[in-house]
């Protein structure tokens, strides 16, 4: 099972930071993603992270600006937000890869463990 928090309310130009903990079992061989789903409209991929933790992606809208990152002796992968913007309000979702030694992907359907999502909110 995968707990995603760290969510809340913040002024544009702020920082949050997301946490999602894996239990039950180990996910140090998978690639992971965090996702977001904005008011009204569809999940999206906002990046991903390899197994190794050495290679990630993101997407254009938020380069620069989030940094994700795992622990695989913790069991956890993080999502480091700054300098938000109203458009990044929206339930944001970490993911998870069933097949071992998978490569980050962008598709929702290629991930099979969800979290229960955290809600980020920010006010202009």
């Amino acid at each position: 099972q995968l707990q995603a928090s760290g969510g809340g309310l913040v002024q544009a130009g702020g920082s949050l930071r997301l946490s999602c903990a894996a239990s039950g079992r180990s996910f140090s061989r998978h690639a992971m993603g965090w996702f977001r789903q904005p008011p009204g409209k569809e999940r999206e991929f906002v990046c991903g992270v390899s197994w190794t933790g050495v290679s990630t992606y993101y997407v254009d809208s938020v380069k620069g600006r989030f940094t994700i990152s795992r622990d695989n002796a913790k069991n956890t992968v993080d999502l480091q937000m700054n300098s938000l913007k109203p458009e990044d309000t929206a339930v944001y979702y970490c993911a998870l890869q069933d097949r071992r030694f998978s490569t980050i992907e962008i598709e929702r359907d290629k991930y099979d463990y969800w979290g229960q999502g955290t809600l980020v909110t920010v006010s202009s």
